[in-house]
């Protein structure tokens, strides 16, 4: 039987813990919050412990924080309507970087695979994407308005420059950059929520997404590349992307966070009655229609709200939450 088993409960936090984002070893991570601050941990023996507190960088709650893949680059997004950007070239971490532009609370922030773009979105209803132009320059490239309203989270394609983001509008659009003009624009919606989808993760092949929404459900998309009639692929046309499978009646409430292993291929969800479910494809899976199985349910994972969940990236199976009630909780997945 799947298990889910606490292996510590971390606090440190004042407040609600929104983020937790581990550094790409998985031997260090970041969380941030309600009091303004980003904490660093690391594992002291066998116990996990803060060795750092970034203060000072913004003025509001920090609600998102997300290391560069080359782990030398931390970013914050905060409801003070900028990002930050954390190194320690001076030998300790400090802001070295603030994106400005957001016209009000900036909700998420996520690096590119190859680390050279940023992209940011907030409560103004649009995303960002910035380029990485020289030693703590960060350049604008475009700014897109696709969504009516509030975008709550954005996650890049694992290897290609393509960025997803997640809204209030209850759609999911796609973006990627046009060689023609350097310009970005929205390549897809993706319309079936019936409400707000909080956020969105990629599988590791980048061909599927899974969304999670208000509307208590999970639902996988996957890319289907043009062809023509003799099964060509055409490079001029983009490709489309359906809903291949929704998960629904497993939820209670509202779904805040949803986590892709990569190693392992299952899904993990954070949701607001208190619960991480674990769900895993089928092995007799049809592609087109996929079947995933709920295979571990944590019961009062937290006392209120679970608001995000991530897989360490190492493939160990650990996983970190963190929450409303203050506390961030490393587990370790058992089959």
């Amino acid at each position: 039987m799947s298990k889910l088993e606490l292996v510590q409960t971390l606090t440190g936090h004042k407040g609600i813990v929104w983020n937790v984002s581990w550094h790409p070893q998985g031997k260090i991570f970041a969380s941030c919050g309600e009091d303004k601050t980003i904490k660093l941990w690391s594992k002291e023996g066998q116990q996990w412990t803060i060795k750092t507190v970034l203060v000072d960088g913004h003025q509001r709650t920090i609600r998102e924080v997300a290391w560069s893949p080359c782990g030398n680059y931390l970013a914050s997004a905060s409801f003070d309507a900028t990002t930050a950007i954390w190194d320690k070239k001076s030998g300790q971490f400090e802001c070295n970087a603030a994106l400005e532009g957001h016209e009000n609370e900036v909700k998420s922030v996520a690096w590119s695979p190859s680390g050279q773009l940023l992209a940011t979105c907030g409560r103004d209803k649009s995303v960002w994407v910035w380029e990485v132009a020289g030693d703590d320059e960060y350049e604008c490239e475009s700014v897109l308005n696709a969504h009516h309203q509030d975008v709550k989270k954005v996650a890049w394609h694992p290897s290609l420059d393509i960025l997803a983001s997640a809204s209030y509008d209850n759609s999911v659009k796609l973006y990627k950059e046009d060689p023609s003009d350097n310009d970005w624009s929205c390549i897809a919606t993706l319309q079936s929520h019936e409400s707000t989808v909080w956020s969105l993760t990629f599988d590791k092949t980048g061909e599927r997404l899974a969304t999670c929404s208000d509307d208590k459900t999970v639902k996988i998309w996957r890319e289907y590349k043009p062809d023509n009639q003799e099964g060509v692929i055409v490079t001029d046309r983009e490709s489309v992307w359906k809903c291949v499978c929704t998960l629904s009646g497993f939820h209670t409430r509202c779904i805040y966070d949803i986590t892709w292993c990569h190693h392992t291929g299952l899904l993990a969800t954070a949701c607001g009655d208190d619960i991480i479910r674990i769900f895993k494809e089928s092995e007799t899976s049809d592609p087109n229609a996929p079947t995933f199985d709920l295979i571990c349910t944590k019961l009062n994972a937290h006392t209120q709200d679970v608001n995000c969940v991530t897989w360490n990236p190492t493939g160990n199976k650990e996983m970190l939450s963190c929450s409303d009630d203050g506390e961030i909780k490393l587990w370790s997945y058992t089959e």
